[in-house]
């Protein structure tokens, strides 16, 4: 079907009950987990100290706006704001895959991984295991039944367990100087700076504020979760099944939305969704991750930060596991390093399950717009795109590209650049596409245009200290 064709009416489903929305707001945290909270931002406080806090607590909340505007669109409309996009910029389709792709087939997360888990097994060799890291991952998500149902669980467990161990290690072996620090950091006050620390690189800074949450395209894909998850008239949304369930060969695909008559029930209906996805992303999304990334940097700063070696690559990791296992026990610092490389690992499985679909839907756009009668198999397309990440990674490790550290930061300027894009994109979304009653209100505008002059002027300041100083 044509994804511009007009149209049925269908009415604003009812709201569901608060404990039956939770669910996208952990996979889109979870994508945020390997790179910026387990990695870049403990990273910093390893070498640099505390002082560094509040840039983490400015991303992430400036990541609950840019997040909940994105599921502004899809709770209204039905469908993914690449939908809406494509119908103001006929070109976006193929930025959105370009840039997903260059952007996120860095497999920096899963190298992290796979040198984590090496390390614990005492092999010198991390290349091979992160191959099989990312063969294992095309094997789990093509074996669900549903990829969003399957992400899903497997997102919740692994936040429910791993968040709650790091914040007892690190109440366990902090002291009241540390949390003075850490208070401290959220007001910019460091050891001797403000705001920023000298020596440091600005472009790592700028990767871990760009992935304090998700970051790049990757927030864009909470529109297509939400829908999935069949909140708003994403209820009437079509599912991803998993590779070996499919029955049909090809299914009629359905990309655009409904609309619903704006009536006194439909807009009650739509305000009161619109208010609890917002209290389910500032809890589950904003809250806990942001004492997950708080939690990750005092442990780090408790563990290694004054120690020689902690700025190669993510050594620090090692570092800390080292000093847990000696200031608690050898059990606990074994146990800390298998929870980082699983919510590593979980991580990577969440991000080429978002950006196979992100690929997977801006193709379909494009080729649905051709004919009103054609067939496509979205799923099929989903794991192509799947696949050929995976196989893009692997070639990067065949080649001895894998250090973590060097992927990471680059693919997180990439991505830096691409929020950059859609930020805006997704503002003038929403206030040219929606009903009057559901566009945001001016204090969101204001916020969403502070976002990407922030974002801007950084990036801007990135680029000429990388290539003038």
């Amino acid at each position: 079907m044509n994804t511009n064709a007009k149209s049925k009416t269908k009415d604003f489903p009812k709201p569901e009950k608060f404990r039956r929305l939770i669910g996208p707001s952990f996979i889109i945290l979870a994508l945020g987990l390997g790179s910026g909270e387990v990695i870049l931002w403990p990273y910093l406080a390893s070498n640099y100290g505390l002082g560094l806090v509040w840039g983490a607590v400015l991303g992430i909340t400036f990541q609950f706006f840019i997040n909940t505007e994105i599921e502004r669109y899809a709770l209204v409309k039905g469908e993914s704001v690449f939908v809406g996009i494509n119908k103001f910029w006929r070109g976006a389709a193929y930025w959105f895959i370009f840039s997903t792709f260059i952007g996120f087939g860095l497999p920096g997360i899963i190298a992290a991984s796979a040198k984590v888990a090496s390390a614990l097994f005492g092999w010198e060799e991390h290349r091979w295991l992160a191959v099989l890291f990312l063969v294992l991952i095309g094997v789990i998500l093509s074996a669900g039944k549903t990829v969003y149902g399957l992400m899903e669980k497997l997102t919740k467990t692994i936040i429910l367990i791993g968040v709650p161990f790091i914040f007892g290690l690190a109440v366990y072996l902090s002291s009241s100087s540390d949390w003075s620090a850490l208070a401290n950091g959220f007001v910019g006050r460091g050891e001797g700076f403000w705001f920023i620390a000298p020596g440091m690189a600005l472009a790592t800074f700028l990767a871990a504020f760009a992935y304090s949450g998700a970051g790049g395209n990757l927030n864009l894909t909470q529109s297509i979760y939400i829908r999935e998850k069949g909140y708003g008239m994403g209820k009437y949304a079509q599912k991803i099944a998993g590779l070996f369930t499919q029955k049909e060969k090809h299914q009629k695909i359905k990309l655009a939305g409904y609309d619903f008559e704006h009536d006194e029930k439909n807009i009650t209906n739509c305000l009161t969704w619109w208010r609890q996805i917002n209290l389910e992303h500032l809890i589950v999304f904003w809250f806990v991750g942001l004492v997950s990334i708080v939690m990750l940097m005092l442990l780090a700063f408790v563990t290694t930060n004054g120690l020689s070696g902690t700025e190669q690559g993510i050594s620090f990791i090692l570092f800390e596991a080292s000093v847990i296992g000696q200031s608690a026990m050898p059990a606990m610092g074994i146990a800390f390093l298998i929870v980082v490389v699983i919510m590593l690992f979980q991580t990577q499985l969440g991000v080429m399950d978002s950006t196979s679909r992100i690929m997977a839907e801006n193709y379909a756009i494009k080729i649905l717009a051709k004919s009103n009668n054609q067939t496509i198999n979205l799923a099929k397309i989903y794991y192509v795109f799947l696949w050929l990440q995976i196989s893009f990674g692997i070639i990067l490790f065949l080649f001895n590209v894998s250090e973590p550290k060097t992927l990471l930061v680059l693919g997180a300027v990439i991505n830096a650049f691409a929020m950059l894009v859609h930020v805006p994109l997704v503002a003038w979304l929403n206030h040219k596409y929606l009903p009057r009653f559901c566009r945001p209100g001016n204090a969101r505008k204001i916020v969403m245009g502070l976002i990407s002059l922030f974002l801007l002027c950084f990036f801007i300041f990135i680029m000429i200290n990388q290539f003038f100083e």
